[in-house]
């Protein structure tokens, strides 16, 4: 680290460790290599455990000979990746497997993937890990990562790590780890220059030239004043196309976006889009620069929110490692299947209070699941939209309103064109039944009826579950699919209860 010595500017930067150049398909030409050499070795493990040979001679040679050429071809690959393909080939492979591999992983590049895998896969390395290599790994991080992954980490790893880093550091891991998990604060990168506005030009290229390499994703410099209070940000072009006397007071951009370290992390990365930012000073209540946001946390910040969102609609409570135990997986999908299975008990119960009509008109029995079906699908469209709708901020009190009676009138007029083909269809069907086109007004009143329901549901339930501070797609889907299930076989055998019986 060079520390800031020079009078006329401030902040800091680290050299960052040189990593391998990245291709992006690279990650899946490196596990299908990875996975045909492992399936290579077990291959050979069981053709020399089938010969006539004591136990510890067959050891031996699978160890001695092919296990060290197979683990040299490993190492070979694994080299050459980054730690973020390693990170996903570690994620796609089974526990045995990934061990292999990570085995094989360099030391130093431990941290660095630790970052990058999911909660799930990272639990089961740190498990496999010592604690001192643990430890050493986790040293070797930056503070905004550490803080990221201290959740994984055993309370006396965090410790014996915080020991290690400098008083500055130490204050940065400890801000870090007072924020939310989902605020800006936790995301912000504590490396960045900062430089002041009564110097010129020149003297800011000369102050810049002395670092090793600029932080990541630098495409501006921040003025503060002696008080890091912020006042506005250099960007580089500007750096660059200007006479090297101007004075930066002359050049800076004042209005510029700022964050505040409580402001959700979320709509930050709303912001970085709109604006098409790469990096954004973050401040305190005061106005002092306390650290940045950058483009690749807003990407983190999309992406997990985006996975999030996927697997709350299906009802699964938290991510899951894809090789975890059958036990674990099981669990984690049981609280919304528990609920399913009582909300399908409920609409059995709801067919069996028509089972008169039914046998009557045998026919209701083979079309009340278009009825269910169609509207599921028409609502979980307008669901979809919503919860989109709310994740990017554009449904607010003063429009709500308006949108629920647009997709109501959108659910309203599919209904009858669709439930008027369906209809249609069901009275050429059932022409030759006495009954036929009874059949068919009943398929398209109830089909009418069910996507407006499907339609209420689909909205009202995001917006009741932001109302109480729950992510609006937690299990949306099985909700939805119940309302519908139910209240299609309710509307349809009870539409035809009034006009049959």
């Amino acid at each position: 680290m060079i520390p800031n010595t020079d009078p006329t500017a401030g902040g800091f930067t680290q050299a960052c460790v040189s990593i391998p150049a990245r291709d992006p398909e690279e990650a899946q030409r490196a596990l299908a290599r990875v996975q045909a050499l492992l399936e290579r070795q077990r291959r050979v493990e069981q053709l020399v455990h089938r010969e006539q040979a004591p136990a510890d001679e067959k050891k031996a040679l699978v160890e001695g000979l092919v296990h060290r050429q197979h683990l040299s071809e490993l190492k070979a690959i694994i080299d050459r990746l980054h730690p973020a393909d390693i990170a996903y080939i570690l994620e796609a492979l089974p526990r045995d497997d990934r061990m292999v591999v990570w085995d094989s992983v360099k030391a130093d590049s431990d941290g660095a993937i630790l970052v990058e895998v999911g909660e799930g896969v990272r639990e089961t390395l740190i498990e496999a890990m010592e604690r001192g290599e643990l430890i050493a790994a986790i040293s070797k991080l930056e503070a905004d990562e550490i803080a990221a992954i201290a959740g994984s980490l055993p309370d006396d790893v965090v410790e014996q790590v915080k020991q290690s880093l400098t008083i500055e550091e130490r204050a940065q891991l400890r801000a870090a780890m007072s924020y939310p998990e989902d605020s800006v604060g936790a995301r912000m990168d504590f490396e960045m220059v900062t430089i002041r506005d009564d110097v010129t030009l020149e003297v800011v290229l000369r102050y810049l030239r002395r670092f090793d390499e600029l932080p990541d994703h630098t495409d501006q410099v921040f003025v503060v004043d002696r008080d890091d209070v912020l006042k506005g940000a250099l960007p580089l072009d500007r750096l660059l196309i200007n006479e090297p006397e101007t004075e930066v007071a002359s050049v800076m951009r004042s209005d510029i976006l700022t964050l505040a370290p409580f402001d959700d992390a979320g709509e930050a990365a709303q912001a970085f889009e709109r604006y098409d930012l790469v990096s954004a000073p973050v401040v305190d209540a005061n106005g002092r620069l306390i650290g940045r946001l950058t483009v690749d946390e807003v990407v983190d910040v999309i992406r997990e929110e985006s996975e999030e969102a996927a697997l709350a609609q299906a009802g699964l409570r938290e991510e899951e490692d894809l090789f975890a135990s059958v036990w674990n997986s099981a669990k984690n999908r049981w609280l919304w299947l528990a609920l399913n299975l009582c909300t399908a008990f409920f609409a059995s119960r709801v067919i069996g209070a028509f089972e008169g009509t039914i046998q009557q008109v045998v026919a209701l029995a083979t079309l009340m699941t278009i009825v269910m079906g169609i509207a599921g699908n028409s609502g979980n469209q307008t669901m979809t939209l919503m919860i989109r709708s709310l994740a990017l901020g554009q449904v607010t009190g003063g429009n709500a309103r308006r949108l629920v009676y647009k997709e109501l009138a959108v659910a309203a007029l599919n209904g009858m064109v669709w439930g008027g083909i369906a209809g249609l269809v069901a009275f050429w069907i059932y022409l030759d039944s006495p009954q036929g086109w009874l059949i068919g007004v009943t398929m398209t009143v109830a089909m009418v009826l069910n996507m407006l329901v499907g339609s209420l549901v689909g909205m009202f339930v995001p917006l009741l579950l932001v109302r109480y501070g729950r992510d609006p797609a937690m299990g949306s889907s099985v909700l939805l699919t119940f309302t519908t299930d139910s209240m299609g076989v309710f509307i349809f055998l009870g539409l035809a209860t009034l006009f049959f019986v």
